[in-house]
């Protein structure tokens, strides 16, 4: 069955159109009592809601688990808790469901309907064609594809959107307008992770993707990260580290402005200071949940003795770091203590920077705001010699009718369920390229056959330049 899942809501009430997302209903009575002749138990997974809709007798919610959101027509998003009861007039426009990242679930009581019971499935019977729900069922959404961040309950779409080459570090900015029509293009297309950071720019990156995402805020997770001293006169230049409590909780307030929200839903920190103990990093950030303003905690390039103390204090829903088939360290010691901890992993640079794309040749010149032409891996002479890499990835690519990309995705997508990519484009066409990866299955085989053709070729030239590498693996 497919359901529609976009930023338009859909104006039918038929069960092809009643929910987006995964949503549960069991039926728990139907007394003889006609006053109120059905009642259901709603579960709604992270993320998922019903549209817009209305009920000719009026309804009642009694919230039973998790975090939910309901909004009546021409009012604001409210929070709705365990406990709460909520009831709609009759003929009262509205929508509820999970937020994000927490499941929902609710009794609902049905009315009677022009003085005649009616049966559970009735209550969202198709008005076209007539059509019930059978009395239990459970919903799919088939053009979302979801993963879940480690342990946490974070909950996102299978292929996220790194979103900084839009602004920075990868050569000119996109234009504006372009790009939040990319950003939204990709909500329309079911992604729902979306990664910037304060650093970006700096600071023109969240206001980027704040504005691309305040129409569809509800939907999406939005993760940003801080960490460093920035000069907003000097684009892409920080002052070294910052990770102060004091600070960490300064940049928060100033991130919520610049995304338009009320809370993060994953505060990163970008690198580890070496000044400030991650013990007091993991308490500034326990303190931002607490007040509501965070939801989850993350790491970039940290290393595993590092990941172990934070998580001392407060649980770490996701580690970040560069991960790719011509960057595999992360093998070596972070993914098996991830997974070991019940921490989810989002590699970045997923397409090697785009090099395993295949459009970068020794032959290519990069923009002098384009961060690759600082990075030893980028050379000339280390771009002629890895081109057998693509070479290796194409021949496969070609045998499965797939691109380089997507070859380069669906090994990352396979290694883990826990592993959700966030390559970053400027292109529609990219974008779509990448997201197909999703549906790209390789085989046991497939696995095998890329992993004894990459293991024997030697990838040259270091990932960063120095002053950038002594701030990874701390």
């Amino acid at each position: 069955m497919e359901i529609r899942r976009s930023g338009a809501q859909p104006s039918g009430k038929g069960p092809a159109e009643y929910f987006t997302g995964t949503v549960r209903i069991d039926p728990l009575f139907s007394p003889p009592d006609p006053a109120r002749v059905a009642g259901a138990l709603v579960t709604f997974e992270p993320g998922a809601r019903t549209a817009w809709h209305t009920h000719p007798l009026g309804q009642t919610l009694i919230v039973m688990t998790g975090l939910g959101w309901v909004q009546r027509e021409g009012g604001p998003i409210e929070e709705i808790r365990p406990g709460d009861v909520v009831w709609f007039a009759p003929d009262e426009k509205h929508w509820h469901g999970a937020t994000p990242t927490t499941a929902m679930s609710h009794i609902a009581i049905q009315e009677k309907l022009n003085g005649s019971p009616v049966t559970w499935s009735e209550h969202v019977t198709d008005e076209n064609t007539g059509d019930e729900l059978p009395a239990s069922y459970v919903l799919e959404d088939d053009l979302v594809k979801t993963r879940r961040l480690g342990k946490s309950g974070l909950i996102v779409s299978v292929l996220g959107l790194g979103c900084m080459g839009m602004s920075a570090n990868q050569g000119p900015s996109g234009e504006r307008s372009e790009m939040i029509g990319l950003i939204r293009a990709a909500v329309d297309r079911g992604v729902t992770f979306f990664d910037t950071a304060e650093s970006y720019g700096p600071f023109t990156n969240e206001e980027l993707v704040g504005e691309a995402l305040a129409p569809v805020r509800e939907q999406v997770v939005i993760a940003t990260k801080f960490g460093w001293e920035l000069d907003p006169k000097a684009p892409m230049r920080g002052r070294g580290l910052n990770s102060r409590p004091a600070h960490i909780k300064e940049v928060a307030e100033a991130s919520l402005r610049r995304l338009r929200t009320d809370v993060i839903d994953l505060f990163y920190q970008h690198r580890v200071d070496p000044n400030v103990p991650i013990e007091d990093v993991a308490g500034a950030v326990k303190d931002l949940i607490a007040e509501g303003k965070v939801r989850h905690f993350g790491l970039s390039e940290a290393a595993v003795p590092t990941i172990r103390r934070a998580r001392a204090v407060h649980p770490v829903t996701a580690v970040q770091s560069e991960y790719s088939l011509w960057w595999r360290k992360p093998e070596e010691e972070v993914l098996p203590t991830l997974e070991e901890l019940g921490i989810g992993f989002v590699p970045f640079s997923p397409l090697g920077k785009g090099f395993l794309a295949g459009a970068i040749n020794e032959t290519t010149t990069f923009d002098s705001g384009d961060f690759r032409a600082s990075v030893p891996r980028f050379s000339p002479q280390a771009r002629k010699a890895n081109q057998r890499l693509v070479e290796v990835i194409g021949q496969i690519a070609a045998q499965k009718k797939a691109t380089p990309a997507q070859i380069a995705l669906a090994w990352l997508l396979a290694q883990k369920p826990w592993i959700v990519p966030i390559p970053g484009t400027k292109k529609l066409s990219r974008l779509e390229e990448n997201l197909a990866a999703a549906e790209l299955e390789l085989t046991p085989g497939n696995l095998r056959d890329i992993d004894s053709a990459v293991s024997s070729i030697t990838v040259h030239g270091a990932r960063y330049p120095e002053w950038m590498q002594q701030t990874v693996g701390r």
